[in-house]
């Protein structure tokens, strides 16, 4: 979190601008994970320096195995046959060492050797498949996932085989099971609340007497309004609300604040930041897992916080089971900068541990809508180390066509990002804070993911605002993925 304009030290990190050459050495862009700000401007986000902490549950290390006992056997001979033997098993070792090096390195220290390059694979679908029909066509089922979504209010909307489109579904012969089953298919746990919202729709959806494992499957067309023009209106989670009744801005925040807000260890190290937006789902950014360092895509590398305010007193971590980057994210541009953790069991929500609510599919904040983006980064460019505790601070959503004028980003900023902080500089968030969130209060007084920290130069500069994914642009990828790793 950066809160001041001060002197600093020169950028850290470099990106390519889309449309034109890489910058030149110098002119560089900051990646808001983890890294040496200072050596060169190329790099890949690592561990912060370690801090003392103190976690109330760890694993166990792996044990040392006890060396075995030769006496007169074989294992205790020498001679020419025994060196010459040492020697070519000493090179196999060496060869290893240099292929497998990191993973297996990595993989031994969090008492794992479990790596899943599958998690980073496209989906396979047949010539003749058919979306939203309710059968499962692709290897891993991206035919039916793009197929419900939450408007404004969070009216359900379907698209079905027969319609091509989403469509409002009525709430005649709609039912709480019904609701439930909508539900675990988008990924969560449960229905939260279900009831009626006016819709004056001429086309619908009606539900059917059809067995099919998912919703779109048991709809069909219906070509005029629902009956009283009630559509349905379904929450899958109870989300977006505070535990406390006040913000705090560019200084340290109290348990129930953020209940959201999650830190990811790699090897014992906080990394970046991420988001709670279900049981069993972090969201965070893609930059924070180098492909290049196949350690980073080892689940069992992270560990993953909730509920927690500094990183002085950890609880018990949550696990990773599976790491889902998306699969178009441009390590150069920052482009789909997005990541999908899916956790190994349920978090438990409590006064401080909740999950952010993820936006309508058409949900956009204007400019000038006062956010906020919290996590544990530095406090000042170039600082060796990040803030022990949470720090949030309020930021600006600013127009892209603003943002993208050539005394600010020159046209770096795709569709699938967002600018937020003040043209002033003074607000932003800073290194460490990568994958955290840029939330956002609606109408509801219910708070939405609405950006994930990812890029900027520098921090708080002039001209320099932060650079958040935007997550209206890639809720349809979030949503997919979670319904293909659902519980």
């Amino acid at each position: 979190m950066e809160n001041d304009q001060s002197d600093r030290p020169p950028p850290y990190y470099s990106v390519a601008v889309p449309t034109q050459p890489p910058p030149q050495y110098g002119e560089v862009v900051g990646a808001r994970g983890w890294g040496d700000p200072l050596s060169q401007p190329y790099y890949i986000p690592q561990p912060m320096p370690p801090i003392n902490v103190v976690e109330v549950s760890h694993s166990t290390p792996p044990r040392r195995k006890n060396r075995p006992s030769c006496g007169n056997s074989a294992c205790c001979k020498g001679g020419s046959g025994g060196a010459f033997l040492l020697m070519v098993l000493l090179g196999i070792s060496i060869w290893l060492g240099v292929r497998y090096g990191p993973t297996l390195v990595a993989g031994y220290l969090s008492g794992s050797e479990t790596y899943r390059p599958s998690d980073l694979e496209k989906d396979s679908c047949p010539s003749n498949t058919v979306e939203c029909d309710g059968f499962q066509d692709c290897r891993l089922g991206s035919d039916e996932t793009n197929c419900v979504r939450f408007g404004m209010n969070w009216a359900l909307q379907v698209k079905t085989n027969s319609s091509g489109s989403f469509l409002p579904v009525c709430y005649s012969g709609w039912n709480v099971a019904q609701a439930k089953e909508a539900c675990t298919q988008l990924g969560f746990r449960a229905s939260y609340s279900t009831s009626k919202v006016k819709d004056g729709s001429l086309n619908t959806l009606t539900v059917t007497g059809k067995t099919s494992k998912t919703i779109q499957g048991r709809l069909s067309l219906h070509s005029s309004s629902c009956p009283d023009k009630d559509a349905v209106n379904l929450q899958c989670i109870h989300c977006g609300q505070q535990q406390s009744s006040r913000i705090i801005g560019g200084s340290v925040v109290n348990p129930g604040d953020w209940p959201w807000q999650v830190s990811l260890h790699f090897l014992r190290s906080h990394i970046c930041g991420g988001t709670l937006v279900a049981p069993d789902f972090v969201v965070t950014a893609a930059h924070c897992f180098p492909s290049k360092d196949s350690s980073y895509l080892v689940p069992s590398n992270w560990r993953v916080y909730v509920g927690m305010v500094s990183q002085i007193n950890l609880p018990s971590p949550a696990m990773v089971d599976k790491i889902i980057v998306h699969e178009s994210y441009d390590g150069n541009t920052k482009n789909y900068d997005i990541t999908l953790l899916k956790l190994t069991q349920r978090v438990e929500f409590s006064k401080s541990v909740q999950p952010v609510c993820l936006p309508a599919y058409d949900k956009t904040f204007p400019p000038g809508t006062r956010c906020w983006t919290s996590g544990f980064g530095t406090t000042k460019e170039g600082a060796a180390g990040g803030s022990t505790s949470l720090m949030a601070v309020s930021v600006d959503i600013i127009d892209s066509l603003v943002c993208n004028k050539k005394t600010v980003y020159n046209g770096q900023v795709t569709v699938n990002m967002l600018c937020a902080g003040k043209l002033t500089g003074g607000k932003d968030s800073c290194q460490g804070d990568s994958g955290g969130p840029l939330m956002c209060m609606d109408s509801d007084q219910l708070w939405y993911l609405t950006g994930v920290t990812s890029w900027g130069v520098g921090c708080g500069r002039r001209n320099s605002p932060g650079v958040y994914s935007n997550v209206s642009s890639l809720l349809p990828w979030i949503y997919s993925k979670m319904q293909q790793s659902r519980p």
